[in-house]
């Protein structure tokens, strides 16, 4: 199996930094080693991005192309391309995910 490219979309760069912020905000010293550990788990779908199950809540509307991978508390949504995956999205899971693509979309 080729590898692939781990590519970040500006969604999912604006999520890490938000991450971060959130909590800096909250003093947390590791503020700044959490990207690194996303960053790192990531990484590791180069060489088996099939790993990842597809999302639940998308699966039930026949929608396939979307895929994640757990870093608690954290999804990181991907897709995969050819040469690449992308990371679409880094979320908490603790929070609904059609809340989250519906505020997403009215801040659009």
């Amino acid at each position: 199996m080729a590898e692939r490219e781990v590519r970040w979309t500006r969604t999912a760069q604006r999520d890490l930094n938000a991450i971060v912020s959130d909590i800096a905000e909250d003093g947390a010293d590791n503020a700044l080693a959490v990207p690194d550990r996303l960053q790192r788990r990531a990484e590791t779908l180069s060489d088996n991005a099939e790993r990842g199950r597809v999302l639940p809540e998308l699966r039930v509307v026949d929608v396939y192309q979307y895929r994640e991978l757990i870093e608690r508390p954290w999804r990181l949504i991907y897709r995969i391309e050819p040469d690449a995956v992308l990371i679409m999205a880094v979320l908490d899971r603790r929070r609904d995910l059609h809340s989250v693509l519906l505020e997403r979309l009215v801040r659009a």
